[in-house]
């Protein structure tokens, strides 16, 4: 009887350790490569933090002129694959908070894995969505998404308040509820930031989150106090070094902060790069297997 105890046990165990495996195999995902000799980094021209920080070249005249058929407006095709639209649809999600006017991009159920985009002040869904501005960069994010099975939605947020953050908190619990096993990234840009700040003070939200993405964000002060902090959320940051809107040097304090504490994080410095450079300039396949590789 004793020995028939023991094997159990040790049964048990095995079995804990092969499902823990399998958890952790099924959420380090590796996204495939996709034009990453278009939209992969740079020169990087200084490191810092033990190489956590990366300040990258950045030139307007080659990475907007040289990369833009019609500078801001219009990206060469090179850099596009319009086959994803066939995977792109408008759909209203309804939220606990309320409506939430959402494009969706590839599986609506059993993703690999879901990101999700926080535009800024004065955008909406069709900013996230589009294939053509940003250097194509969101094309890219689409094409990602596809192409490795999971998911992305570009929300138009109606307020940055906690009852815009709520509708939000709302998506991510919906992602999750969809595709249980899948990793959910929030990544938010400029103004959008501040619906970032929110959710990672909602702790139910935070449970279902797996890592955020903040570009050209407003620095959180008080980030240490909350929940998002706790859980050691891995952050991945991308900023213009002459940034006028947000400063560079006050995101550059919260990185530290979170490396300080052991924080699964990174930065990514656009030398001479503006406000709007990390939506064009984010390399998300790096991004995104930084942050799924936990």
């Amino acid at each position: 009887m004793a020995q028939s105890t023991v094997d159990c046990l040790r049964r048990f165990v095995l079995a804990a350790v092969f499902t823990g495996l399998a958890a952790h195999q099924a959420s380090a995902l590796t996204l495939k490569p996709w034009k990453d000799e278009l939209f992969g980094y740079g020169t990087v021209v200084e490191t810092a933090d033990d190489g956590a920080l990366r300040v990258v070249d950045y030139q307007e005249m080659r990475d907007i002129n040289g990369r833009d058929q019609v500078p801001e407006r219009r990206v060469k095709s090179a850099y596009v694959s319009t086959a994803v639209k066939k995977a792109t649809q408008a759909v209203t999600v309804d939220t606990p908070a309320g409506k939430l006017d959402v494009a969706m991009t590839g599986k609506g159920e059993g993703a690999a894995f879901t990101v999700i985009f926080i535009h800024g002040r004065g955008g909406d869904r069709r900013l996230g969505n589009n294939d053509w501005t940003f250097g194509g960069n969101f094309n890219r994010l689409k094409n990602l998404a596809v192409q490795n099975g999971g998911v992305y939605y570009a929300p138009s947020v109606p307020s940055f308040d906690d009852a815009g953050a709520a509708r939000i908190s709302g998506l991510i619990l919906r992602a999750k509820a969809l595709s249980p096993d899948a990793p959910v990234i929030l990544a938010c840009a400029s103004m959008g930031s501040f619906i970032c700040a929110r959710v990672v003070r909602d702790a139910t939200a935070v449970k279902s989150l797996f890592g955020m993405v903040l570009m050209g964000g407003a620095a959180d002060g008080d980030y240490a106090k909350t929940p998002g902090f706790k859980a050691k959320l891995p952050v991945y940051f991308t900023h213009g070094d002459s940034d006028k809107v947000y400063a560079a040097n006050d995101q550059i304090a919260v990185f530290r902060k979170l490396r300080k504490a052991g924080i699964p994080t990174r930065f990514v410095l656009f030398q001479t790069g503006g406000h709007g450079t990390p939506v064009r300039m984010t390399d998300w396949r790096e991004t995104l297997n930084f942050l799924l590789a936990r």
